[in-house]
């Protein structure tokens, strides 16, 4: 799945540019504690230690990946494993509280103005929500051609980011479909003939710049979708809408409150959460 090269003509849709709002501390604390999620997949025994979250096999020193729900997040070296535990919550956090809120699958944008509320009153700074269409050139459809067209726009100035983009793919293409990451991705990001899913980038520049690659696609096909990330169709039979931006992270805020959205996790992340092996 070497990325190729690819024209693509975008017509902005779903316009959403916002002027940020002001986020402090005691505004994310109070945000967490009062957003409800839905109820966890498997009922447990309130006397029972909760799932754990999956900071314990981060690395700062390796570039890695996980599945998160609908979401795969890759982290380049040097990301601490602290922040690789905190990004992930935050996807998870973004992605039940919109679940929680727009249950209709199909509606994809709906859903994503939840999820986009969750991260930027959790210290994430997206200025722009705006969803592109993507045009296929070719006759022939094929999803993880298409993300890495997205990709190579949004990364291809740093190599090394979308190598490691393409490692996580190219890692999930050679699972079996039965896998556990393959399991909780198609559950999380397919429905019949829609789907919605994210690709993301945790990274650190030199000047100590911490921030994320994020990419958010909106899928709808004629026929039904399955393995979403290397879903094949006629080019006029899906439609394949995306977000892709930097975006920072107001680390005073994300680090604060870091404790309390794992508290609020603790008894969903081992049904989301599935670390993928080391990337290279």
């Amino acid at each position: 799945m070497t990325p190729q090269p690819r024209a693509t003509h975008a017509r902005r849709v779903a316009k959403k540019k916002t002027t940020a709002k002001p986020i402090s501390l005691d505004s994310a604390r109070s945000f967490v504690a009062e957003v409800k999620l839905p109820r966890p997949k498997r009922a447990r025994d309130a006397a029972a230690a909760p799932i754990p979250i999956v900071d314990q096999i981060f690395d700062t020193a390796k570039n890695q990946a996980a599945v998160v729900g609908s979401e795969v997040v890759s982290f380049v070296s040097g990301v601490t494993a602290e922040r690789r535990d905190a990004i992930v919550n935050s996807s998870l956090l973004a992605q039940l509280v919109a679940k929680q809120k727009v249950s209709d699958p199909d509606r994809i944008y709906d859903w994503y103005d939840a999820y986009f509320d969750v991260l930027t009153n959790i210290g994430w700074v997206i200025q722009d929500k705006s969803f592109a269409v993507y045009h296929e050139n070719s006759q022939n459809f094929e999803a993880h051609k298409a993300i890495l067209a997205v990709a190579t726009t949004l990364l291809g100035a740093a190599p090394t980011a979308l190598a490691l983009v393409t490692s996580a793919l190219k890692a999930l293409e050679s699972m079996n479909e039965n896998s556990p990451w393959i399991t909780v991705f198609s559950r999380e990001s397919q429905n019949a003939k829609t789907a919605r899913f994210q690709i993301s980038l945790a990274e650190q520049d030199a000047a100590g710049q911490f921030f994320v690659s994020l990419m958010a696609f909106g899928l709808e096909a004629k026929s039904s979708i399955t393995q979403v990330l290397f879903f094949k169709a006629k080019a006029n039979d899906a439609t394949l809408r995306h977000y892709a931006g930097r975006v920072t992270i107001n680390t005073n805020v994300l680090d604060g409150i870091s404790d309390a959205i794992k508290a609020k996790l603790s008894a969903h992340a081992g049904d989301y959460i599935k670390a993928l092996p080391d990337l290279a």
